[in-house]
């Protein structure tokens, strides 16, 4: 029993000993610990400013609302985390902070192998929102998608098709490949090539295509009209037409070829410039110049 007692009694002596000098520890560090809560304080206060401050700076840089918060909450964070390293420094609490750096790096790597492509999405959206190679409204064709930009985000962005279709497309894959924006390019050339009979005089068949030509029907704006013969194919002659229109979409490209190629049917059709002629069969009239 007396045995006991002693054991009883040294284990009392030992938990009082670790005891006080817990509480004589956190006696010497209560100024510490008060410094550090303020400067914590102090550090969130400061986030707070820093992170309104960015977000208009990148809003106003960037147009985006999307890229503008996910800085300013960038910025706001590391801030933070740098605060929270100070009031441990300040507490004496180095090994802490290295071992809390060290868990966070790891777990930094770790969640970047994880998610590479959704971490590449958000930087090439970011990317996008600053370089601002298009817009919402504009018609671009990327990927094998010709549309209008509907909606621009960090991770994707929507284009509505001509046939009406929603795509989604990864930002990555926006910005890793080539960008054709119609609405940035104010005019654009059209190209036909086609062929002739050469039982006609080609200089009277210039001059009546450049003629058509300039008079485009349905407002079309067709203008700066070039005609050249290519190559001699008996019995036909390989004609180039080229002509440049307005391009703020694609269907003014196409509806201008539409126009084009008409006009270019019934003046052939109107002459017969297709006919090759026919054994025992007169030829047919040429059009007359002028």
């Amino acid at each position: 029993m007396k045995g006991k007692e002693i054991n009883l009694e040294h284990g009392f002596s030992l938990i009082q000993e670790k005891l006080t000098r817990w509480w004589v520890y956190f006696v010497q560090m209560l100024p510490n610990f008060v410094l550090a809560i303020l400067a914590l304080a102090a550090f969130v206060f400061i986030a707070r400013f820093i992170r309104k401050f960015a977000h208009r700076l990148v809003l106003r840089m960037s147009k985006s609302e999307s890229v503008a918060s996910l800085v300013a909450g960038i910025v706001y964070s590391l801030v933070i985390i740098f605060g929270i390293m100070t009031a441990l420094d300040v507490m004496q609490l180095e090994k802490t902070v290295s071992s809390l750096l060290a868990g966070v790096g790891i777990i930094g790597l770790a969640l970047g192998f994880a998610f590479q492509d959704l971490t590449a999405n958000f930087i090439s959206g970011a990317f996008i929102a600053f370089k601002k190679p298009f817009e919402i409204g504009h018609t671009v064709e990327t990927n094998g998608f010709l549309g209008t930009v509907q909606e621009i985000r960090l991770r994707s962005t929507t284009l509505r098709t001509l046939a009406g279709l929603h795509v989604i497309i990864p930002n990555k894959e926006i910005f890793q490949k080539p960008i054709i924006n119609y609405s940035l390019t104010q005019e654009r050339r059209v190209e036909l090539e086609f062929s002739v009979v050469n039982t006609f005089d080609i200089a009277v068949i210039e001059q009546q295509l450049r003629e058509t030509l300039a008079q485009p029907g349905e407002g079309e704006s067709i203008r700066n009209v070039e005609v050249y013969f290519s190559a001699i194919d008996d019995p036909k002659i390989k004609l180039y037409v080229a002509f440049w229109t307005d391009n703020q979409e694609p269907r003014e490209f196409m509806k201008a070829r539409h126009q084009a190629i008409l006009a270019i049917y019934r003046l052939f059709a109107k002459y017969k410039i297709y006919d090759v002629k026919t054994p025992g069969q007169p030829n047919p009239e040429p059009p007359a110049a002028g």
